[in-house]
């Protein structure tokens, strides 16, 4: 009994989203189609509800032919149980559900017979035929039909009502077209005439679909209340998207898209409410509010006019629907007995064959029937509108329409239209009578708005007296007729004094007047000379002979007779502007700090000079110079300590150079020397070493005194072989070579220097291969406390093992490595590989220790290493303190802000942070006390005498007890010997790392070391 109540109050829930349809369809649509659209939803209800009683249900659930079709049950109700009486009436109210979608797409533009005859066709010959495929086996267990006995789900009818809906609804929008003006690009398409309505229409239907989905189990029982949160799940998230995604393309909220999105969400989720979770029902409307949107965004671009957004939010969710069921669905709960890929082929083909039916005979008898009987009204009904064209109804808004026709047919506007009060169409009235109110009022001030012409030519007149322009007219002989105060102060005449006077005599300098004259008879409109309505260069003259430079601007006016043309001169003085051009010129080939030529001068300059040393056959010579310290003093003192000392530099350069040689600043700290003419290898290594002793000077910042010492590459273009790119390319190499020979020295550019950046490029080449093709591995070093068979963790080491070259040492490809984003590529090899491997310990059933895994400064500070660390812990289900991060006291010197945040978030994901090589870099107790470390690794130069010399062992011990006082732990590294181990135990250490206890190993050897039963002796 409680069953049949529960079934009974969701048929009359999903009766409630009839109500919901017309609510938002009435919204949807314009106000003229609005009573059509309350006419044809309840004879579409009356329609589908009588045909599925005479003959729908038995057809859809009827003793099986087949599997294909039901043969009995026909005018049901006679002799059937209270039970059978109640399923009966829950599937009625589905049929009129996919009646209703139909007609949803095509609204205001469909006949009423053609909602008649689209209805009748997917009532009797489509939705029972496809429901009983689906469906059969609801009724009686052993009348399965064909797709339900293959295993295809589709719970409360995504494809089955949903999409039966939305295929019929695509077959009749491809058969009637578009409404008229809906994709007309100079005009906006009304989106609808009551939102607010068309909302509550939503918020019914989302209230009658937990009847729709909730009655669906046919009992009231533990899986309805979850099948209701599915429900409710999938449709907010899907409202969201759609919205969402809509704000992000055009950056405001449209409702209907809303709308549109808590629809979608609820069709996508009907298929699998009953076996999926919460989050899955979240994910499937996300989804479905996303198909809706863009599917609505592809039926634009096909200009498929669906007016309810029934083919992307029902057909498309519909599909993805039962699509979702083969990859979200608790199998158990399907209770099909077929895998992934069973389940997902069989819902494929049970989409596919009800779409294929579907669309199939609804287009092709509708196609018949629009021959005989068109579907369409009538443009001029179309533009009447549906409630007057198809059931004679007349709106408040119609009437207005009329009246407001008449007026214009009649040219009379001084009787107001009829105001409907207290409606929105009786505002509307209201506010046209105050417009044609208006309009009168202001006819009647034409008169006096022409009396007010000949006052604005007078304030016209003043307006031209007081522009700072020199305006002139002349006549088409080129006589003065007009010269205002300002023409006659810059050309030095007063306007009685030129009036009738030739311009071009008085104006124009001698050499230009024959120009003149000519654009003058072809008035201004010859290709050469001055042009009418452009801004034309001129150089004029004074009345007393003095030119200037000037910007003419010409404008004609033809005479009432058309006979007769004059022009408007409008002149500018440009002298200040072209001072002021000269003078920006200046500045853009000048270096604004220095003083010096800057890049763009210097490549010109540079080209100029290569083509000279190639007609003289001279030799053109370049100095690249890089200030080797600049940066330390920039960092340390200030960017206004390092400008001092660039304007120092610059002083220094003049002060070596001979006076046709080019100085420029290149950027930076970076400066060019070019030496040009008859030179010499003598010359250049004079001046070379010239530029070296005088940049050897101290230099006073600051009040204090610095060295600067200097690296310079030069190259030479031989009788201008060399171009001005390959020239300073060459001397750039040439410069690295000389830091790479111990800085302050200079290089003169050899073949050789170039196949080493080129051996560089290789190498990166090599290495991109190498991370593709799975070249690199990692060998791990053990971490012992205090004896050998006491392993507390491993070190990570990366080996290169190169098909063609062998092994390759990381002291080759690291530094190379790390001259570009190869390092991070190789160093989240590392982590991955190093997670992987734990994570096969686990696996194995061993004890895995922590592995400690090196990272660069460049990987450290970017943005990619916390997320992609976060990831690959979840990914392997590691916990992170079983992972350890290792940097060098060198990565802190820059950043070092940067540096803290992300070795904070490291941290709080319960990773070890640990210092390496400490001692030998860039030591700060500041930053040692503000980063959030773990270890102190001391480094082998250190350990590797400790136990000889005194210094050694008093480093040791220093940085021991530096450690201790920070509350971190110490690792002496590269301990071989026992006389060392004996020393830093003194000292106070506990952990080491060394050949001493283990070379780095595979992770084979590694596996045996973890197993419980492994035999450290041996």
């Amino acid at each position: 009994m409680l069953d049949n109540l529960w079934l009974i109050v969701s048929a009359l829930l999903v009766f409630l989203m009839q109500a919901g349809f017309l609510c938002l369809e009435s919204g949807r649509i314009r106000s003229k189609n609005s009573i059509n659209v309350a006419a044809k939803n309840i004879t579409d209800f009356i329609l589908s509800t009588t045909i599925f009683w005479i003959a729908g249900f038995g057809l859809m659930f009827g003793n099986t032919y087949l599997g294909l079709i039901g043969s009995n049950s026909f005018l049901f109700g006679s002799d059937n149980s209270a039970d059978e009486i109640c399923f009966f009436i829950f599937q009625m109210m589905f049929c009129s559900t996919a009646a209703t979608l139909m007609s949803g797409a095509v609204a205001e533009r469909m006949s009423f017979i053609g909602y008649i005859y689209a209805t009748i066709i997917l009532s009797v010959a489509i939705y029972p035929i496809t429901g009983h495929w689906a469906w059969g086996g609801l009724y009686q267990d052993t009348q399965q039909g064909w797709l339900a006995a293959l295993g295809f789900i589709d719970f409360a009818g995504s494809t089955v009502v949903h999409s039966v809906g939305g295929w019929v609804a695509l077959a009749c929008v491809i058969i009637i077209g578009p409404r008229l003006g809906r994709y007309d690009v100079n005009t906006k398409f009304p989106s609808g005439s009551n939102l607010p309505m068309a909302t509550m229409g939503t918020l019914l239907i989302w209230f009658g679909w937990f009847g729709f989905n909730g009655g669906s189990v046919l009992a009231i029982n533990d899986q309805v209340p979850k099948i209701l949160l599915n429900t409710c799940l999938a449709a907010i998230w899907g409202g969201l998207i759609a919205t969402s995604l809509h704000y992000f393309d055009k950056r405001f909220i449209d409702v209907s898209y809303i709308l549109n999105g808590i629809i979608a969400g609820l069709v996508g989720i009907t298929a699998s409410c009953f076996a999926v979770e919460p989050i899955s029902a979240a994910f499937i409307g996300m989804i479905s509010g996303g198909i809706v949107y863009y599917g609505t965004l592809w039926l634009e671009k096909m200009q498929i006019d669906d007016a309810l957004a029934v083919i992307p939010a029902h057909l498309l969710a519909g599909i993805w629907g039962t699509i979702a069921v083969a990859i979200f669905a608790d199998y158990s709960k399907l209770n099909t007995g077929l895998t992934f890929s069973q389940q997902l082929t069989i819902q494929l083909c049970g989409i596919a064959a009800i779409g294929l039916y579907s669309f199939g005979v609804s287009y092709c008898l509708l196609s018949i029937i629009n021959r005989f009987a068109p579907l369409r009204v009538t443009v001029q009904d179309e533009k009447q509108g549906l409630n007057i064209a198809e059931h004679q109804a007349s709106t408040e808004l119609i009437d207005l329409l009329s009246d407001m026709e008449q007026q214009q047919n009649l040219g009379n506007f001084t009787s107001p239209v009829k105001e409907e009060p207290f409606t929105e169409v009786g505002q509307i009235a209201k506010k046209y009578n105050q417009v044609i109110t208006r309009i009168n009022q202001e006819m009647s001030q034409k008169d006096f708005a022409i009396d007010q012409f000949q006052a604005s030519e007078k304030r016209k007149s003043a307006i031209l007296d007081s522009s700072m322009d020199c305006i002139i007219s002349i006549d088409w002989e080129g006589k003065i007729i007009e010269f205002n105060p300002s023409a006659e102060r810059t050309l030095g005449c007063l306007k009685k004094q030129v009036v009738g006077k030739s311009f071009t005599k008085y104006f124009v300098l001698e050499e230009d007047r024959e120009a003149v004259e000519y654009s003058l008879r072809h008035f201004f409109s010859a290709a050469n000379g001055l042009v009418l309505n452009r801004r034309n260069a001129l150089q004029l003259q004074r009345i007393s002979a003095h030119p200037f430079p000037a910007e003419v601007t010409i404008t004609s006016t033809r005479m009432e007779d058309d006979s007769r043309t004059e022009f408007t001169l409008h002149i500018r003085d440009v002298t200040r502007e072209q001072k002021l051009q000269s003078r920006l010129k200046f500045l853009a080939y000048r270096d604004p700090l220095t003083s010096l030529s800057n890049r763009t001068y210097m490549m010109k300059s540079l080209s100029a000079a290569i083509e000279m040393a190639k007609l003289h056959n001279e030799t053109v010579a370049l100095f690249f110079l890089d200030l080797d310290k600049f940066k330390k003093i920039n960092d340390t003192l200030g960017h206004k300590a390092g400008d001092e000392l660039l304007c120092e530099v610059a002083k220094r350069l003049t002060e070596v150079a001979r006076e046709d040689d080019l100085i420029a600043r290149w950027g930076g700290d970076e400066f060019i020397v070019v030496l040009r003419g008859k030179i010499n290898l003598d010359v250049i290594s004079k001046k070379a070493k010239d530029i070296l002793e005088i940049m050897r000077k101290p230099v006073e910042i600051s009040k204090k005194q610095f060295n600067i010492p200097t690296s310079i590459g030069i190259s030479l273009s031989v009788c201008g072989q060399t171009h001005a790119d390959n020239l300073i390319q060459e001397a750039d190499i040439a410069m690295y070579a000389a830091k790479e020979s111990g800085r302050d020295n200079y290089q003169i550019f050899q073949a050789h220097m170039a196949e080493n950046v080129t051996k560089s490029a290789t190498y990166e080449r090599l290495i991109q291969t190498g991370l593709a093709e799975k070249q690199f591995h990692l060998v791990y070093q053990p971490k012992v406390f205090r004896s050998k068979d006491n392993i507390i963790a491993l070190e990570a080491l990366i080996r290169w093992n190169n098909p063609k070259q062998g092994l390759i040492p990381p002291t080759d490809f690291i530094p190379i490595a790390e001259e570009s984003n190869l390092i991070i590529q190789l160093g989240e090899m590392v982590i991955n590989t190093a997670l992987m491997q734990i994570r096969e310990w686990i696996d194995q059933g061993l004890s895995p220790v922590p592995i400690a895994v090196n990272i660069s400064g460049k990987h450290l500070i970017s943005e990619e290493l916390v997320p992609f660390i976060k990831q690959q812990l979840v990914l392997f289900s590691i916990p992170g303190s079983l992972l350890e991060i290792e940097i060098t006291e060198g990565v802190l010197i820059d950043d070092i802000e940067i540096c803290i945040s992300v070795l904070e978030e490291l941290k709080a994901l319960n990773i070890s942070i640990s210092i390496d090589d400490f001692g030998t870099g860039y030591s700060s107790l500041n930053y040692l006390k503000r980063l959030p470390l773990d270890i102190l690794k001391i480094d082998q130069s250190f350990v590797e005498e400790c136990h000889r010399k005194d210094e050694d062992t008093e480093i040791c011990a220093t940085i021991i007890n530096l450690a201790r006082n920070l509350n971190l732990s110490t690792i002496a590294e590269g301990v071989e010997t026992e006389g060392q181990l004996d020393t830093l135990l003194k000292l106070g250490c506990e952990v080491f790392q060394g050949y001493y206890f283990y070379k780095p190993l595979e992770k084979e050897a590694i596996s045996k070391l973890l197993s419980p039963t492994i035999n450290t002796d041996n």
